[in-house]
This record gives C-alpha cells, structure tokens and sequence, in this order.
C-alpha cells in the first residue's frame, strides 16, 4: 500500500526530526507533524519551527495543549483504583501514550492521512501502546516505525544522517545525558548509569525534587478535597484537573516527596531499569485511599483492591482501548460515586501522612466503633459467627486428628 500522508508524533528533538526527513525520503509522502503539551515542562512551540525549517507546511503542523485532557480524562480515571504496576510504578508514561495515540489518529482522520508514525524504539513498550491505541481506533490505520525499519541503530548513524539531510542539531546547555520522558504525571530517566542496576542515581539527576535528606525541616500540612473520586481542590482552593496536578508536584517535589527506582518487567520481555520522579501522584494516591477508606465498604473496597494488578497491567501493557479495560472502568467508576470528602495530610522529607479525613458519605459510625461502652453492638453476637466460620476448620481438624 503506497503511503501519501502521514501524521508523525513530533518533538522536535533529535530523533523524530530526522524520522522527518527519513520519511519523506523513503516514502516520498506528505507529512503532517504533531506535538503534544501534556506538561512535559519544556516549550513545544519550537517544534513549530523546526517543522518548517524541515520543510513542512504551516498547515500540516499541529501543536496542541493536553494537559487538562490528560489529567480529567486518563490520569484521574486510572487514580480511581489506585493504580500502581508491579507495587511501586505509578503508570507516568504508561498512561500518556493512549493520548498521543488517540490524537494521532483522530487528526489522521481530519487531514486525509493514510498512516501514522512514531519514534519509539523496537525494544520498549510505548511501540506497543501507541499502536494497540491507534488500531483499536482505527482498524484500517498503517503504522510506521521507522526504528523497526531502518539500520540507523546509534546515536552516531542518527547524527551522520542528520547532518547529510542538514539538520540542525542544538546542543542545549545542561542537558541531561539520561533519555527521559516528562509529562504532568512523572518524569522519569534511564541509560548511562542506570544501566547498571546497583549504580546509585547521581543527586543531580533528579529534576523536580530536592533530596529529602535536604527537604525543609518543618511539616507542612495541607487539604485536599475530592469529589466523586477525583481531586477537586487544594487548601480550599478549586482547580482545574491540570492545575491541581501541577500544584501537588510542586508540593510533593518541594518535600523530596515521589522518587522511585526500580528494575521493571517490559512488556516485550526484558527487564529495565529506570529512575522516576512522581511527586504529586504519591500525595494522592494516599489520600485517595484515605478518603475510600470512609466511603467504601469493605467488600466494594476489597474487590476494587483485588482487580487493581490486573487493570495496572492492561495500561502497561497499551490496553487503554480494550473492552476489557472499560468494563473495569465502569464497575471502578460505580465505586467511586460517594467518595466525597476531604483529606488532611502532612509533608515531610519524602513522606506523606494522613493526619485527618471527613465526608458526608462516612460509613464510620464510631457508636459502633467505640472502646467504651454502648447500647448498639450486642458482643454475645460474635460467638456464633465465629463458630460457623470456623466449621470447616474444625471438621478439617478432627478429620486429620483422626488419621
């Protein structure tokens, strides 16, 4: 099938400027190039320029802000079953991809374009997830992965070509040798030392956060306030779904608070080593939890808890689009629309603790609950269930003692 326009995820870096150029060299197609703001906290406008430098009409460049979709739409949806990979990994990049995807296709669709591409390497996951994204949209979409094509395999043959095509490449002052990818969620880093799995992560490595050992030696206690399962609020404060992510890194990084390595299971069967950076989804995930833990009951709680490894592993694994997926939403949702409150919690070097929670939605009743004495809860009642729930032990028991 003859390719006559492609829509290409573009960052305007290295690697996807000369994928630019390579494409209409190999395929002799017209390029469509598209640059996503997801918070990645670098300017994306420059990505304009160098597209047209390259060659590429103004109307075929595409640069969008997605921050408040990626917070409302995917980050806050997955937060609803405290979703972490593996017992550690917060999804940061995981769960941007299905975006990307879902932009590329749907601006496919505006401009007449018959394929999308991507930079993304033959060894990791995000080849996975923005293509399982881009066909479960659109079945009939070709993919382009020229990293799985070409003989370009380093970082010096990309370089060679670059500058026999006359690409400019700038060398930004205090860059990071790490390959990273940064968006609202996460930052995270790997290559170069952390390549060796028992090389400790250099202190200047890390972006946003100090190093707890350096963060203030004072708590600082704030609020946050949910509705319905998701964030709505800091300090009394409304916010949209991307400035209140944002403020809760600030908060988080500012008390060393979300720094993670970890050696993780890829999806395409090796195992990696990466560093990550995840201050604001560590504060609410806890008090995530904290405000579920008065609203849920303990059997919904218990089996949003039980599906929660397997929905983790459908976002890592690029399932965003699966049915499966939003069958689970749908029950997870169901869940969450009493979990209404607010949050108290306290930050202190790397830590955070709940110190507080309330909601109209309580299911606390400490006439129940109390130590002391009270006139609703008969003690004698308890006997009886513990024997029936023992039965079976016991018959086991004397079954055994019998042999």
């Amino acid at each position: 099938m003859a390719i006559k326009k492609v829509v290409l995820a573009y960052s305007g870096g290295l690697d996807t400027s000369v994928i630019l150029k390579w494409l209409g060299d190999n395929y002799n197609c017209e390029v469509v190039t598209f640059t996503a703001d997801i918070g990645q906290g670098e300017e994306v406008e420059p990505a304009r320029a160098k597209a047209l430098k390259l060659g590429i009409k103004s109307e075929n460049i595409f640069i969008e802000d997605l921050r408040e979709e990626f917070i409302k739409d995917f980050v806050f949806p997955m937060f609803r079953t405290n979703t972490i990979y593996e017992g550690e990994y917060l999804l940061g990049t995981s769960i941007a991809r299905p975006l990307i995807a879902k932009r590329l296709v749907e601006i496919a669709k505006a401009v007449g374009a018959d394929a999308i591409a991507h930079g993304a390497t033959g060894k990791g996951n995000d080849q996975v997830r923005f293509e399982l994204g881009a066909y479960a949209l659109n079945p009939d979409i070709k993919v382009i992965a020229p990293w799985r094509e070409w003989d370009l395999n380093s970082r010096e043959k990309l370089l060679a070509y670059a500058e026999s095509a006359g690409i400019s490449i700038e060398k930004k002052p205090n860059k990071s040798p790490y390959s990273m990818d940064a968006n609202l969620l996460h930052i995270s880093y790997e290559g170069q030392i952390l390549e060796d799995p028992n090389a400790e992560p250099e202190e200047d490595m890390w972006r946003w956060s100090v190093s707890p050992m350096n963060a203030p030696n004072e708590p600082e206690s704030i609020k946050l306030e949910f509705e319905k399962g998701d964030g709505v609020a800091i300090n009394g404060e409304r916010l949209s779904p991307a400035r209140f992510w944002a403020k809760l890194n600030e908060l988080g990084g500012k008390h060393g608070i979300g720094r993670l390595d970890l050696v993780e299971n890829r999806y395409v069967g090796m195992k990696s080593r990466g560093c990550y950076e995840t201050p604001g989804g560590t504060i609410y995930l806890k008090a995530h939890r904290a405000i579920e833990s008065l609203c849920l009951d303990r059997e919904e709680a218990h089996l949003k808890d039980s599906i929660m490894p397997k929905y983790a592993e459908l976002i890592y694994n690029g399932y965003w689009f699966s049915p499966e997926r939003e069958a689970l939403q749908a029950l997870i949702d169901k869940t969450q629309q009493k979990v209404s409150g607010v949050v108290r919690l306290k930050l202190y070097k790397g830590n955070v603790i709940v110190i507080g929670r309330e909601s109209k939605n309580s299911l606390f009743n400490a006439a129940y609950s109390t130590f002391e004495e009270d006139s609703v809860y008969n003690q004698k009642d308890a006997a009886g269930f513990i024997k029936l729930n023992a039965l079976r032990l016991i018959i086991a028991g004397k079954a055994n003692r019998d042999k």
